[in-house]
């Protein structure tokens, strides 16, 4: 009998396809535009218009993104590897002192601080260190923020129920581990002991019966 065409199709290997791996993408230099810019403790992509460019920095919002060039004076729409020394020098000065400029308190992350009632500006790595600061303090005192931080549980009032539970089990295993603890913690009996008259009974074993009266004849 003569072979079904299509059973000597599926019988056929097909070549296997070579795999291409996936292409690096080259940064093309622009003539006149540095590559990196090193600004507030952060390396910034110099192709990056002013704005964006802002926005790699830990500490700046969106808009005190837009309300940094205007206070230095610099054109927002500028790539930033085509700034001069000084004007990437002014806007690091904005960054950091940006209440000097002019730019309103309520754009501030540090406003009226603990230690000394200041309005202040933190980007990047001092950032970082005031928030680890801060944590310290309230685990010190106590505080609820702190209490929730030490335990690795949500400060702002989310909901645990179906959120955050990678924290460990809960729930029915944590009733069988309980049980589990009582019974190895309770004494055994040793082997051939007499029970003692008047001793509590062993959890699940049945009461004896008590003994009849002999009646007095």
């Amino acid at each position: 009998m003569a072979k079904d065409p299509k059973e000597e199709r599926k019988q056929e290997k097909k070549p296997e396809k070579e795999k291409k791996l996936p292409e690096k993408k080259v940064r093309k230099l622009i003539e006149g535009v540095r590559g990196i810019v090193r600004i507030a403790h952060a390396d910034v992509p110099g192709e990056k218009r002013l704005i964006s460019a802002l926005l790699h920095i830990r500490g700046i919002g969106k808009t005190l993104a837009y309300a940094i060039p205007v206070a230095a004076g610099i054109d927002r729409n500028q790539m930033i590897g085509a700034l001069s020394e000084q004007d990437v020098a002014k806007l690091e000065e904005v960054v950091h002192n940006p209440g000097k400029f002019g730019i309103p308190t309520y754009m501030l992350n540090r406003r009226r601080e603990l230690a000394t009632g200041e309005d202040r500006h933190l980007v990047s790595s001092d950032l970082s260190f005031a928030i680890r600061t801060d944590i310290e303090l309230m685990r010190r005192i106590k505080t609820y923020k702190g209490v929730r931080h030490g335990f690795g549980l949500p400060v702002r009032g989310q909901r645990t129920r179906s959120s955050f539970r990678g924290q460990g089990t809960v729930g029915v295993a944590k009733g069988e581990a309980r049980a589990a603890a009582k019974t190895a913690a309770a004494p055994k009996p040793a082997a051939g002991a007499v029970p003692v008259a008047g001793a509590a009974p062993a959890a699940g074993a049945k009461a004896a019966a008590p003994a009849k009266k002999e009646e007095k004849k």
